[in-house]
């Protein structure tokens, strides 16, 4: 959760996977543990790909981390409507398929290295 002036902000951060975190085929500039980190700090998070959920669900457990969600990139919408949250985040490397569904979401959007810009940021991109 973010704080404003003492306020706290539930904030879910949708994850593209290929192209954007580290474990994508091809790899991104978000490391695994900016998601590690954000759970950590509260943030509703998950993954909007193209993979298979069964895919996505089986690269989370690899790296021992359990979503709130993941979801083909069609249903971005309908994530919003099952989470409450003050801010709504898809992280995402194309223009194409992620910054538009995002957007016809009621999502922001954020690059991979404009996420890494923001002030919630605190894991490391990949080197």
């Amino acid at each position: 959760m973010e704080r404003y002036a003492g306020l706290r902000r539930t904030i879910l951060i949708s994850f593209d996977i290929d192209g954007t975190l580290e474990e994508g085929d091809p790899p991104g500039i978000l490391a695994i543990d900016f998601v590690r980190e954000a759970q950590k700090d509260g943030f509703v998070v998950g993954s909007c790909s193209d993979r298979p959920i069964s895919a996505q669900r089986a690269m989370w457990e690899r790296h021992g981390i359990e979503v709130d969600f993941a979801v083909s990139k069609h249903m971005l919408a309908e994530v919003k409507s099952q989470f409450s949250a003050d801010v709504y985040y898809h992280i995402g490397d194309r223009e194409d398929l992620d910054k538009r569904v995002a957007e016809q979401a009621g999502f922001a959007f954020l690059w991979p290295h404009e996420a890494l810009a923001k002030p919630w940021h605190k894991a490391s991109f990949r080197r």
